[in-house]
């Protein structure tokens, strides 16, 4: 059983709740200051709600206080990485809409991993932040002409870790969740966590096998074939 991480994608599609899935972006990217596997590391937004999108993430961004919703990262060598991933990322053609390079440090019990939250947009293939996993509170937001353009851009990744769907049509979002986003794990209209009912997993360059649930217990064990005539 291996997992190596992923480069989740949240569809957000132009028929969802746009603040009920900003938070819940917000929320998951946010949470342990984004060094979360399962947290989305690209927000694939329909183009219709784009600018409408973005308001709202940053009104929810804003909200959040370090200290309780978030802290410094685990160690100065990843606050560096993420850093870097971020500059290239600006110079490649993203644009900055919150956060960044030149926040300055809230406290001194910090040290050298403090990194705030950052919101970047006019993300598109090639650059660092759709190619590499970022780990930590990184917000890229992709645009997409409509839905058949967010699942393009959603499996054009070697990784395959987990997935979200946004959408009012529940029929609509089972279906992308079932047949169309190539993800080991996803949900729709919520973020993805994991549970220990539930089996835990990626495909593609995400990893092999799956931990939790019964089909976690079947990973540790040996199966064996019996045959009585």
């Amino acid at each position: 059983v291996v997992e190596l991480g992923g480069s989740d994608a949240y569809a957000i599609l132009a028929d969802c709740d746009l603040s009920e899935a900003a938070r819940a972006v917000v929320d998951a990217r946010i949470s342990n200051s984004g060094q979360t596997c399962i947290a989305p590391k690209r927000v694939i937004v329909e183009k219709a709600v784009k600018a409408a999108f973005e308001e709202l993430v940053l009104e929810k961004v804003k909200a959040k206080q370090y200290g309780v919703d978030y802290g410094p990262l685990v160690h100065p060598i990843g606050r560096d990485q993420v850093a870097k991933q971020v500059r290239d990322s600006l110079a490649e053609g993203a644009r900055l809409l919150h956060g960044g390079l030149e926040v300055p440090k809230p406290t001194e019990d910090c040290g050298k991993s403090f990194f705030p939250p950052t919101v970047l947009t006019d993300v598109k293939p090639g650059m660092t932040c759709f190619e590499h996993e970022i780990f930590g509170p990184v917000i890229a937001i992709i645009e997409a002409e409509d839905e058949a353009d967010v699942i393009r851009l959603a499996n054009q990744t070697k990784y395959g870790l987990a997935g979200a769907v946004f959408t009012r049509d529940l029929e609509k979002g089972q279906r992308m969740a079932v047949k169309d986003l190539e993800a080991g794990m996803c949900f729709v209209n919520d973020f993805v966590r994991s549970d220990p009912s539930l089996p835990f997993g990626g495909v593609k360059a995400s990893g092999l096998g799956r931990e939790c649930a019964a089909f976690g217990m079947l990973e540790f064990v040996n199966v064996k074939t019996i045959c009585v005539k």
